[in-house]
């Protein structure tokens, strides 16, 4: 089936050779929207004016090469995500080789096959829209996250501070890199049961009364009940922080009063940053803590709010964590 225009990738045809061209015109005209270019600076050219979403390159062109082609591209940002094909009649490693370490995808051998073709591109742009429906899953969750931040009268980039403190001590504890990026990207969510909480309580100048708190912790449940019976791992893992996260490690934390080892290690590490940098950070009704009293009152607190684990973590990790809160400032 043909896909609607509106969804309809774009393919650059980089090749010197008409007769190339025209034979991965009819391979792959009728599925794709195609770009033709017979040279590396026409090529530079299109990119720039239309950003096609995979480039099938010859290696062999005059002036310019492919493989000079796919170099520059990689080191300009706004390009270097463009996967790169490589069609052409070398078969020699070393060239292969090259091209694997300057960012090319993959290699297409001369003469093509159509459906050799059909399906390398097939799997690529398969990989492109999973790429960029991550990035739009990633952004949501973030702007929800915000959106929570925003009516507790905080600032977005109180959640994107707090998020990147996460990975570094989550790194520092032993995640792996995917584990450590996981955490930074369910984080934002932590708070999004606030949504679920009235104004008169959440925005109130003063102590809340013990009604009003109790009112106050159902933003864990609410914001788990948003979050519930997901299918994606990132919003499962988002659930299990907006219920957990105002656990305390001696018990006394809300909604289940779990201790210890029995808050999940997710939350711990949540609530470390969330405290560094509610500490840290100005506020219509607070002046921002310096680093080496908020570190203080933190290791005053491991073994009954926190984790006596974390407290050397955050200390040990301060220069990329002082170098995230001066990147995300206010």
């Amino acid at each position: 089936m043909t896909l609607t225009n509106q969804a309809t990738p774009r393919i650059l045809v980089v090749d010197d050779e008409p007769t190339n061209l025209r034979v991965l015109r009819q391979i792959l005209g009728d599925r794709y929207k195609l770009s033709f270019a017979r040279s590396g600076k026409s090529a530079i050219e299109l990119v720039e004016k239309e950003q096609p979403d995979l480039i099938l390159l010859d290696i062999m062109m005059p002036e310019m090469t492919g493989l000079e082609v796919c170099q520059h591209l990689k080191s300009m940002t706004d390009y270097a995500h463009i996967p790169v094909i490589f069609v052409t009649a070398l078969q020699d490693a070393v060239d292969e080789a090259q091209g694997f370490e300057i960012g090319a995808v993959d290699y297409i051998v001369k003469p093509v096959v159509p459906s050799t073709v059909l399906a390398r591109v097939k799997t690529h742009i398969s990989l492109v829209r999973a790429d960029e429906l991550h990035a739009t899953h990633i952004d949501l969750i973030h702007r929800l996250g915000r959106a929570a931040e925003y009516k507790d009268n905080e600032t977005g980039m109180h959640v994107q501070r707090m998020s990147h403190y996460a990975k570094v001590i989550a790194l520092a504890y032993g995640f792996d890199d995917y584990a450590a990026d996981e955490l930074m990207m369910a984080a934002p969510m932590h708070d999004i049961g606030k949504i679920g909480i009235a104004d008169r309580i959440l925005l109130k100048p003063d102590k809340l009364t013990a009604e009003e708190f109790d009112e106050m912790k159902t933003h864990t449940l609410i914001g788990a009940e948003i979050l519930a019976n997901s299918r994606s791992r990132l919003i499962q893992l988002a659930h299990l922080i907006a219920l957990t996260h105002h656990e305390k490690w001696d018990g006394s934390g809300y909604p289940n009063g779990l201790k210890g080892e029995e808050i999940p290690i997710e939350s711990r590490i949540i609530a470390i940053a969330d405290v560094f940098d509610a500490l840290t950070s100005e506020r219509p009704y607070k002046h921002a803590w310096p680093v080496e009293e908020a570190l203080s009152y933190i290791k005053e607190q491991a073994g009954t709010h926190l984790d006596p684990d974390l407290p050397p973590l955050l200390e040990q990790n301060m220069t990329e964590i002082l170098e995230i809160k001066t990147r995300l400032s206010d």
